[in-house]
């Protein structure tokens, strides 16, 4: 079966978190078939926490990936905070 997952980056006490799509019976941090995006749980302000292909993932999802629950939270996070920097932009 084909997930989406978080692979984690980055430093000690620094977590930095790549979104990929990877066989299921792989490691957490091993061989993955698509990086999609990533996820920076400690961003400032004016930097950009979480970023998302999002055709990609709607390819993904329609031959049959699963996303993780956390993965599943941080789609809808990024989904709901789309419109309001839109807002903000305009």
């Amino acid at each position: 079966m084909v997930v989406i997952r978080l692979s984690r980056g980055g430093a000690k006490a620094r977590p930095f978190f790549n979104i990929v799509v990877a066989d299921k019976r792989t490691r957490r941090d091993g061989r993955f078939i698509e990086r999609i995006g990533f996820y920076n749980p400690i961003a400032k302000d004016n930097e950009e926490s979480i970023r998302l292909a999002q055709d990609r993932l709607t390819y993904w999802r329609g031959v049959g990936a699963q996303p993780s629950p956390t993965v599943e939270r941080l789609i809808k996070q990024h989904a709901s905070a789309k419109p309001a920097a839109a807002a903000a932009a305009a």
